[in-house]
Formats: structure tokens, sequence, C-alpha cells
């Protein structure tokens, strides 16, 4: 196993690689003017790239390979590689940015892999170190996984679209458990309390069972309702999304490639519009803690109701319209407002009586 054979086999990968990423590149920058690619035909390809990574693996079980036999499987490889990588293009046909972005992710996983499983197929010849071979099936499998992933990447827009919508419900149903966990602060101590409260201060850290995250965390009454509130806001929140939801992955059968555009940037300007409720309930979430910041409290409110008039304007395009979706929309609206409200009843009772205590210290 002479350095030249090596030298050789470098050389040949290099070309390959090169290759690849110049096919990348250029995908990256053209959209697909061909008939659209199913995706059933880029998992049937990922399967003989699988299979391709199979034989790879194999090569180092035993005896090691010849240059020659190794460089014909680099070739092989690197052919089925590039028709994934052809194929994979011909399925973002049609494609929205969200389905787009999951085709990527998917393709670029299984190319690194395959770029991973080559370098170290190449490394191991003419390598002393016998247990270096032993890595192969770990670089094989990790092909296979991903090859295997593609049977999860959405198949279509509103699949695609479907999940990230859910993906935003899980975040917000993550701040709603958050909010449940508040609670108020302990009713004012007398002096006999107070002296047991010191006494179990004074007993060390592992008498007592708080932690840094409980420190400063306890709400007032008057915190504990706005609490409370938010909790409302955000509860028919996670309803409302759910609904939207159900009622987009009803529509499936209206997903066709004529005429395909509009309806696609509509579920696109859906997901974009929950992508901002969701950022709002974060923001929500985090001004609950005290000292609560009430003002931009009001500003995500003011957000998420003028969200809800897009949403409903949006979907008034579709051929069905989900009668608990338009509840859903309708019992989030009666949130904000009872919010809304009460953060101004609350700011006006407090402007009172801040003017009285000045007009008695007057």
């Amino acid at each position: 196993m002479g350095k030249a054979e090596k030298e050789q086999l470098n050389q040949a990968l290099t070309a390959y690689l090169n290759t690849i990423h110049e096919t990348l590149q250029v995908l990256d920058q053209t959209s697909s003017s061909l008939e659209k690619v199913s995706w059933t035909q880029v998992i049937q390809i990922g399967e003989q790239l699988s299979k391709q990574a199979t034989i790879a693996g194999m090569l180092w079980n035993g005896k090691a390979p010849e240059a020659k036999e190794l460089e014909e499987n680099i070739t092989s490889y690197f052919n089925v590689l590039q028709g994934f990588l052809l194929l994979s293009h011909g399925s973002t046909v049609d494609a929205g940015p969200t389905l787009s972005l999951s085709i990527h992710e998917s393709v670029k996983q299984v190319v690194d892999c395959s770029f991973r499983l080559m370098k170290e197929s190449v490394s191991l010849y003419g390598s002393r170190n016998k247990d270096k071979k032993l890595s192969m099936p770990q670089f094989v499998g990790a092909v296979w996984e991903a090859c295997s992933s593609l049977k999860k990447v959405p198949a279509t827009n509103v699949i695609a679209i479907g999940r990230a919508m859910t993906q935003i419900a899980v975040s917000v149903k993550d701040v709603l458990r958050e909010i449940k966990e508040l609670k108020p602060a302990p009713s004012d101590l007398g002096d006999e309390d107070f002296g047991d409260t010191r006494t179990k201060a004074e007993s060390g850290p592992e008498d007592d069972d708080l932690s840094e995250d409980d420190l400063g965390s306890d709400l007032s009454p008057e915190e504990m309702k706005v609490a409370q509130l938010a909790q409302g806001v955000v509860s028919e929140t996670l309803v409302t999304i759910k609904e939207l939801v159900r009622m987009i992955t009803g529509l499936l059968n209206l997903e066709t490639p004529d005429d395909n555009s509009k309806f696609v940037d509509s579920l696109e300007k859906l997901l974009k519009i929950c992508r901002g409720t969701g950022a709002q309930i974060d923001e929500i979430g985090a001004c609950l803690y005290p000292p609560q910041e009430i003002a931009a409290i009001r500003l995500a409110l003011e957000k998420m109701s003028s969200s809800i008039d897009e949403v409903q304007q949006e979907v008034e395009c579709f051929e069905t319209l989900s009668e608990p979706f338009v509840e859903a929309c309708s019992g989030l609206r009666t949130q904000l407002k009872k919010m809304e409200s009460e953060l101004d009843r609350s700011s006006t009772t407090e402007l009172a009586s801040q003017m009285q205590n000045v007009a008695v210290i007057n």
C-alpha cells in the first residue's frame, strides 16, 4: 500500500467532494424548472445510498481492500449521491419556504454523513492502526440514519406548515405550564413567625428546600391577578393555534400543482403570524415575573389582537371555514379584551391612589 496509491485516492476523493459542493451551489442559486419529483423517489434513491454505504463498510471487514477496489466504491457512491441531489432539487418544485427548508436540512444531513464516511474510508487505507477500522460501522450507521430520516420529511406544503405550527403550539403550552407554576408570596408574618423564619434561615442551606430559582419569583396579590389573566390569554391562544392546525391539515386536497402559489402563500403568511403570536406569548410569560413589566404586556396584547384579525382575514380565502376555529378566535379575543380592561382599571386605581397620597402629604 504505497504512498502513491494513497495520494491518488485522496485526489479522487477531493475531486468528488468539490463536484458535490459545486452541484449544491448551483442548485441553491437556481429554482428547478423540471417536473416535480415526488418525495417517494427521493426516499428510494436514499435507500440506494444506504446500500452503497453498507458496501463501503463491508470493504473493511477482514483484509483491507485494494486501492482500485476502494476507488471504484468511491465512484459508485458519489454517482448515487449526485443523483440524490438532483432528485431532491426536483422535489422542491412548488415548495414554499417551509417545505424547502425541511428538504434542505434533510439533504444536508445525508451529504454531511456521506462526506464523513468517504473521508474515513480513504483515511483507513494504508493505516497501520488495526483498531481504526472498527469506526467504520459508526460512519455507515450515520448514513443509514440520515437516509432513514428522509421518510419523516413532510411531503407537502400543508404538512410542513402544519408541523411548524404544531411546534409553536408546543412552545405556547410550555409557557402555559410555567404560568401555572407561579405562586403567590406568603402572607405577612407576625413577630413569632418571623423569629421562627430567622432561625430556619440561620440553620444552613442543607436544611432548606429553597433553590435559587425559587427566590424572587413569588407574586403579590396584584401580580398574581395579572398572571391569572395571562393564563386565560395563553390558554385560549393554544386552543386557537390547535384549531388552526386542524383546519389547515384538512385542506390537503386543495394543494394541487395547478395555481398552487397563492394557496401556499396564504399558508406561509398564517405561519408567519403564528410565529409572531408565539413570540408575544413568550414575551408575556417572561414579563409576569416580578417586577412585572405591564407596559410590555400591554404591547404584546395589542399585537395579538391585531394578529387575530389578520388570521381571520387570511383564512377567508379558503373554501371551508372551520366553526371551531372561529369560536376559538372569538374566545381569544374575549380574553385579550378582558386582560386589557383589567390592566387599564388597575392603572387607573393605582394612579388615583398615588394622587391621593400626594394630596395627603401636601
